[in-house]
């Protein structure tokens, strides 16, 4: 991982798991790194973990609760008042499997979390994003994707809930929103970039909702979980390397996608859909007031 020292780096949901050692990678390596958390307690805890360890970055706390877009907005304010630069925005923060539950603004909570909060805070921090040289976005995903379908009537847990199901399609629209935004940034010849990452399978709170058997038939089906160091090599190869390419998606290399290191992935057809991907971001735009990039030919 190249030194990011002078870098100002984004980490939703920096408290635990794969955010919480991409945070830490980014700090050893001299990085300015926004823990961005759904309470500071949260974010400040980590940081005195994290401080334990040898670094030469800095570290703030900072309050995100991405299932209520005014938090959202809030937080990209308070960024935007005391930042003057932003390297990598890592969309990182998510949830899994819940019991049925809906963000502030009534949306299904998995697929306001982990897509709508992530777009529109994207949107908010788009303009400085653009203006920082050589920045990223990058968007985590899941291999969950692979058999997510958006279905646009039930957004709002209009239909039954289906705990995995939802993580599906919220993993689906977090891959093809990545995927749209570069298409976006391509067309507006902007300077950031937009790349995917999936960490594979790992030990992480994600799997809190999980009962003892469920968890033990997830092992069963894909094998040993990685320690969350490993989940976040994707994350972190997305954001500093050389050779990661806009618009794709990246990896563990073995087993399909759930172990090993880095590796560009094969992305299938239904996060390739562009009209599908075009209606998920202009409905987001709708729900969430956020509109970016600025067309400037318009």
């Amino acid at each position: 991982m190249p030194d990011q020292s002078g870098k100002t780096v984004i980490v939703t949901g920096a408290n635990a798991g794969v955010g919480f050692e991409t945070a830490l990678a980014f700090y050893e390596k001299g990085a300015k790194v926004i823990l961005a958390c759904r309470s500071l307690k949260n974010a400040n805890d980590a940081i005195s973990r994290i401080k334990t360890s040898a670094g030469k970055g800095t570290l703030e706390a900072a309050e995100t609760d991405l299932s209520s877009l005014a938090s959202v907005k809030q937080f990209a304010e308070n960024f935007l008042q005391n930042h003057k630069q932003l390297d990598v925005l890592i969309n990182n923060a998510g949830v899994m499997i819940p019991p049925a539950s809906k963000t502030v603004e009534g949306y299904e909570l998995q697929f306001g979390v982990n897509f709508l909060g992530h777009f529109a805070l994207t949107g908010y921090l788009y303009p400085l994003l653009n203006a920082t040289p050589n920045s990223r976005i990058v968007t985590v995903s899941s291999l969950a994707y692979l058999l997510g379908v958006i279905d646009f009537d039930n957004l709002r847990s209009e239909k039954d809930y289906e705990p995995m199901r939802e993580y599906r399609q919220s993993k689906l629209s977090n891959l093809l929103f990545s995927i749209e935004l570069q298409r976006r940034i391509a067309a507006n010849g902007d300077q950031t970039t937009s790349i995917a990452a999936q960490p594979g399978a790992n030990k992480t709170e994600l799997t809190r909702h999980m009962s003892d058997e469920e968890l033990a038939a997830g092992i069963a089906r894909v094998g040993q979980l990685m320690d969350p160091w490993q989940g976040a090599l994707p994350s972190l190869y997305a954001a500093t390397s050389p050779d990661a390419m806009a618009g794709k998606l990246y990896g563990p290399d073995q087993d399909g996608g759930y172990r090993g290191y880095p590796a560009e992935a094969v992305i299938t057809p239904n996060a390739l859909d562009e009209p599908v991907a075009k209606k998920l971001w202009g409905f987001a735009e709708k729900v969430t007031g956020v509109y970016y990039p600025v067309n400037k030919t318009v």
